[in-house]
């Protein structure tokens, strides 16, 4: 009995404890393919029958299960699965990696599960527990496919079992067999006469080559030209004889569509292939429906070397086959936005291209080819009076033939002056920023930036930021907790940690606030990752919030240096030529010396000279019977509040020279190459940053709270206490899983809990006066907090873009948003 299982596939084993999905898997795929959910619970816990570690267990099996994936790798899964939340998973990773999921099912009789399971002592659990399995099991069969496997072979004998025969089968777009030499011919549209030219010109006799070369058609065969029966003709006979591959373009995929009697817009030239396909016999017509739906959406050829497709493909989908990956290759990747003629906003992936494969493709006509990072558009607009033009590979050598007319009006010139794919993606261009501009964002839907704001940040950036290709995210601004209503105090953790309950949060890491100056680091590898990356010479780069350089370009090196040597395995674990930090920058006088001298200390020198006279000069008038007692309470009280001020601000600092004494915090991970990771817990990033160390690095104390038990939320109170009794500044609050929506949606990434002395340097020295807490109480949080919410989705939408590999002025779009909303006017004290 052959089970085929396609190449570079997620293989599942179903089948309740006992009937033999281990020595199924061990028969037919080598160890380094199959996952067992035993050897995982092993390594986590030292125990294979400890279900108290499966969670771990199976995290780390998903964790190694996905590495494979991405390496393109056949991976079994060998779990019971009888459950339809664990196979979900198990799916959905298979459809994040663009592979084929199948399941094998091992269907055996209880008697015989059960017969199995009483040979091996470890598996006492009772012939329940398997009826119980195979009653899932039996339950789930009719949706297996429904719930997104691609194949299913169910095994109900162990005779069955013994027979089967795993047979690998080679996904239909994988060609690497072929070596060729090829002959990639651009969108033909119906231009019957210009394709037999080119033909001719390229050596063909009635659609052969005499040195058996193949012809490649990118796809677009149909619609707007004169004769799309005539091209479907040739290129039907010369596929039909070995002579030519196809992939589907996009109009070929509508009129499918059409054919089949689906609803679609007669529009670009679908109505006249129509018109010209009704004059030919049904049998005709019926061969070319066929045809053409049984197009493949790309090909890998020559080993990998090539990969065709309509509207071109980036690296990782090469080989690949998902919905996803179809829908890229016939129609490309848009911003979802249109241009002034109606068309969509093509992202131009070619000029971030980076593949060793070589990718030949059309879609969006251009006048003339040009090869851009190993990639080439061969659309030159031959239906619209261009040219139709084919590369010959492995020569590299363009051959084109000029269009006989044109044959349809363009709904947008072609336009020379344009870089390829509509723009320069390493460009910035002023329009980008100018203006109330609107970003649209994975997680908190549409952002708008006004005018003026962008006005503001247009200053800043191109005045006093780095270099906007290092500017790969901007943090956003934190807000405060709710108002606290105790004696004393303007923020407490209660606040913090109720608003996270009742945002369905169940637990927080409370992370110490180190006080320094909130810093991103950029660091790469090596100098040739930043040229080829960025497009930058250098090492990376260190800045604020604000975009701004903290060091000279001399200091900025050797800070960078001694980071790219603490993370020197990070680079490798992650696959990674460079690495996204966020972190806090020590000490706060290493960037608010000036701030710490002009405006702190000249206050607290101030008070200090002036309140000790004025207390000196009250006491003797009380002394001579004068009646200023309430002046001079609180003259004297004042005196003692200013001391606590000076004392405050005088713990964040401490001398440096040079790089002397400055030290990084870093508390995220937040990209590195094709990753973003928001959505890992914070406890992974602290556990892998744990690892930079060195007298640079000062490590970042955490304590986890789960909200819904008293005693630990006492704890994490005390902790606080704990934490600004002993002069620091207070805490950050965070969603325990890092990325974390609500029932009212994106949830705060973080609030901070500053302490009570710790805001004398915010609010100023007598901020705790009665009289002075009552009126900071009636603060106004919600637009802080709305800022702060806004300005997450932007950054994450940077880091997403950043992580598909989106040109540079796609991910600079979030940045600058994030810029233009700090000019807002928001309390900056909050």
């Amino acid at each position: 009995m052959k089970l085929t299982v396609p190449d570079m596939a997620l293989v599942v084993l179903v089948g309740a404890s006992g009937s033999g999905k281990s020595t199924f898997a061990r028969t037919h795929f080598t160890p380094t393919q199959v996952l067992s959910s035993d050897f995982f619970r092993g390594l986590v816990a030292d125990d294979e029958n400890d279900q108290s570690a499966s969670a771990d267990a199976f995290d780390a099996l998903h964790f190694v299960a996905g590495k494979r994936l991405a390496a393109g790798r056949t991976t079994v899964i060998d779990a019971t699965n009888v459950q339809r939340a664990s196979r979900a998973s198990l799916v959905k990773l298979a459809k994040e990696h663009d592979v084929l999921p199948t399941a094998i099912v091992l269907d055996l009789p209880v008697s015989v599960c059960a017969a199995r399971n009483a040979t091996r002592p470890d598996r006492d659990f009772g012939d329940h527990v398997i009826r119980r399995q195979r009653g899932e099991l039996q339950r789930s069969l009719k949706s297996l496919e429904r719930e997104g496997f691609r194949r299913v072979h169910v095994l109900r004998s162990e005779a069955e079992v013994a027979e089967a025969e795993i047979v690998v089968e080679p996904l239909r777009n994988d060609k690497r067999g072929l070596t060729g030499p090829f002959d990639v011919i651009g969108d033909v549209h119906g231009c019957t006469a210009e394709l037999d030219e080119l033909l001719a010109e390229l050596g063909y006799v009635d659609g052969v080559h005499p040195d058996g070369r193949t012809a490649v058609f990118v796809g677009d065969l149909v619609d707007r030209g004169p004769d799309t029966p005539g091209v479907l003709r040739r290129v039907m006979a010369m596929a039909e004889a070995g002579n030519a591959l196809v992939v589907c373009g996009n109009h070929e995929q509508k009129l499918v569509r059409a054919l089949h009697g689906r609803k679609v817009n007669v529009a670009h030239g679908l109505a006249e292939s129509l018109e010209q396909l009704g004059a030919e016999s049904e049998e005709f017509r019926r061969q070319a429906h066929e045809f053409c739906d049984g197009l493949i959406a790309h090909y890998v050829l020559d080993g990998g070397k090539l990969v065709v497709a309509h509207a071109g493909l980036p690296e990782r989908y090469h080989g690949r086959a998902s919905g996803r990956v179809r829908s890229m290759a016939l129609y490309g990747d848009t911003t979802g936005e249109t241009d002034e003629y109606g068309l969509p906003v093509r992202l131009p992936w070619a000029r971030d291209y980076r593949g060793s494969a070589m990718v030949l493709y059309g879609h969006t006509p251009t006048l003339e080819p040009e090869w851009v990072n190993n990639t080439m558009c061969l659309d030159t607009g031959a239906v619209f009076g261009g040219k139709l033009t084919a590369l010959r590979y492995p020569e590299r050598e363009v051959v084109s033939v000029k269009a006989h007319h044109v044959w349809y009006e363009p709904s947008k010139p072609l336009d020379a002056s344009r870089p390829l794919g509509g723009r320069e993606p390493a460009v910035l261009e002023l329009g980008d920023v100018t203006g109330k501009r609107i970003v649209q964002t994975a997680h908190h839907g549409r952002v708008g930036v006004s005018a003026e704001q962008s006005a503001a940040a247009l200053e800043v950036m191109s005045r006093f930021a780095v270099d906007p290709r290092w500017l790969a995210y901007l943090p956003p601004t934190m807000a405060p907790c709710s108002t606290s209503s105790r004696e004393d105090y303007l923020e407490h953790p209660e606040e913090a940690f109720a608003e996270y309950r009742a945002a369905g949060v169940q637990s927080v890491l409370c992370e110490e606030k180190h006080m320094g100056s909130r810093a991103v680091v950029l660091v790469c590898r090596d100098d040739d990752v930043a040229s080829k990356r960025f497009g930058i010479e250098g090492g990376g780069a260190v800045y604020t919030r604000t975009g701004r350089p903290f060091f000279s370009a001399e200091q900025n090196a050797s800070l960078l240096a001694d980071v790219r040597t603490a993370a020197a395995g990070l680079f490798e674990e992650l696959n990674t030529g460079w690495l996204l930090l966020d972190a806090e920058l020590l000490p706060w006088s290493a960037k608010a010396g000036s701030l710490i001298t002009d405006q702190y200390a000249s206050v607290g020198a101030a008070a200090q000279a002036a309140l000790p006279a004025a207390v000196s000069a009250l006491s003797t008038a009380a002394a001579r019977g004068i009646d200023v007692s309430d002046l001079l309470r609180r003259t004297a009280t004042r005196e003692s509040t200013v001391e606590s001020y000076r004392a405050a601000y005088r713990r964040y600092c401490w001398p440096t020279t040079g790089l002397d004494g400055v030290r990084l915090a870093p508390f995220q991970l937040l990209a590195s190459e094709g990753a973003a990771y928001h959505e890992r817990p914070h406890s992974w990033h602290l556990a892998l940053l744990d690892r930079l160390t060195g007298p640079r690095f000062q490590r970042t104390r955490t304590l986890e709270v789960d909200l819904l038990d008293a005693a630990s939320v006492a704890r994490g109170v005390s902790w606080w206490e704990e934490l600004t009794a002993a002069g620091g500044e207070g805490m950050v609050v965070k969603p325990a899983a890092n990325l974390t929506r609500g029932p009212r949606g994106l949830v705060q990434p973080g609030v901070k809990v500053r302490g009570r002395e710790y805001l004398r340097i915010i609010y100023g020295p007598d901020y705790t006066l009665p009289q002075n807490l009552e009126r900071l109480r009636k603060r106004g949080l919600n637009r802080k907090r709305m800022l702060a919410l806004r300005e997450y989705a932007l950054g994450l939408e940077a880091l997403e873009r950043r992580a598909r590999g989106e040109p540079l002025w796609r991910v600079h779009e979030c940045v600058f948003a994030v810029l233009a909303l700090e000019s807002d006017p928001v309390d900056p004290r909050l």
